[in-house]
């Protein structure tokens, strides 16, 4: 049993939802749609591909297409973002509960409380607010600064990592919280983001290994999405026909990548799949650019960019000094803590 654990936890929930689907299909005859919603599918094979690779969602790949690409409301693309990664990556944390990945149970409950109020706050308060240009720029400028945290992590080698928050503390608790709804309100907008605020936090503030930080954000975007595509559908009740349609049609596709993604992401090298990351927030950010938007727009994404990376060097110089503050404590015999520590080394990312 424990042998083909991994396989086993890729097949149960893409058998489960394969089951659903075929049903469903057969019984509304969703057949009928693929002739003129043929292009989130397939784009939806790279997206979930991605999703169960990296620490970023399926949205990240389907919000760009569908609002840059496709030119399709960038609400619709949202909600779609929302809706099919409820499946893909609820899908990918059952795998990851079930082979019993190392989770980073501090962040799941407290970036997800954080998130919860942040969606639903962004959901009725912020997001109409909102043009669909400024929403396409503040996604190309998020995740291409979340592009420059990845790449800032990566150029510190053989730094002091740990499998679990050391010392946790109610300021800990509270930096968590507060990285959840700044997460939520991200995917209020655009359909994710908690899976990347929480990662750059763990990562560069706390010092988690990105062996426990990306399933950790997999698990978070998994409840984010559900609690989003619920409030969007049974509370506000403004989904529209065309996100169901595309809806529809992606589920086998993304129930499939996301866990195989998983599997796939397990013989690469982390760094590969850093720089996959790399360029695909690059490709998004110029496509962006090509759509030629108002240089007020341009100028606030720029702007938002360099506070980014700004803000990342001090939460990558305030992690060092927590990361020393701990080892110092380890020091001392008369300190105890529950920490598991590591080391990063260049090896393959195994998830």
């Amino acid at each position: 049993m424990e042998r083909y654990r991994k396989y086993i936890g890729f097949l149960m929930p893409m058998c489960f939802m394969q089951t659903v689907w075929w049903t469903l299909a057969i019984r509304y005859n969703i057949f009928r749609l693929y002739p003129t919603r043929y292009e989130l599918p397939i784009t939806m094979i790279v997206g979930a591909t991605v999703a169960g690779m990296t620490s970023e969602g399926g949205g990240a790949i389907a919000f760009p297409v569908m609002t840059l690409l496709l030119h399709i409301d960038a609400a619709v693309s949202r909600d779609f973002s929302l809706m099919i990664q409820s499946c893909g990556m609820t899908s990918a944390a059952f795998t990851i509960i079930w082979m019993k990945i190392v989770i980073e149970w501090h962040s799941v409950v407290f970036c997800s409380l954080g998130a919860v109020a942040g969606i639903v706050f962004g959901f009725h308060v912020l997001d109409p607010l909102m043009t669909g240009a400024q929403k396409k720029m503040f996604f190309v400028s998020i995740w291409f600064s979340f592009a420059l945290s990845l790449f800032i992590l990566n150029t510190r080698k053989k730094r002091r990592t740990f499998e679990n928050i050391p010392n946790f503390c109610s300021s800990k608790a509270l930096i968590l919280l507060l990285t959840g709804l700044f997460g939520g309100l991200c995917s209020a907008f655009v359909g994710s983001g908690v899976d990347i605020c929480s990662f750059s936090i763990l990562t560069l503030l706390f010092r988690i290994t990105e062996k426990v930080a990306t399933p950790t954000s997999v698990i978070l975007m998994a409840v984010n999405t559900c609690v989003g595509f619920f409030w969007r559908q049974l509370i506000m009740c403004d989904i529209s026909q065309l996100a169901w349609e595309y809806f529809e049609v992606s589920v086998p596709v993304v129930v499939i990548f996301a866990p195989l993604g998983s599997l796939i992401g397990s013989h690469f090298h982390r760094l590969v799949l850093a720089s996959f990351v790399y360029l695909l927030e690059t490709v998004a950010l110029i496509g962006f650019l090509f759509t030629r938007p108002p240089v007020s727009l341009v100028i606030v994404g720029v702007a938002i960019i360099i506070f980014s990376l700004l803000f990342f060097l001090v939460v990558g110089r305030l992690g060092a000094m927590l990361a020393r503050k701990s080892r110092s404590m380890d020091c001392n015999p008369e300190v105890k803590t529950s920490s598991s520590i590591s080391i990063i080394e260049d090896k393959t990312f195994q998830p």
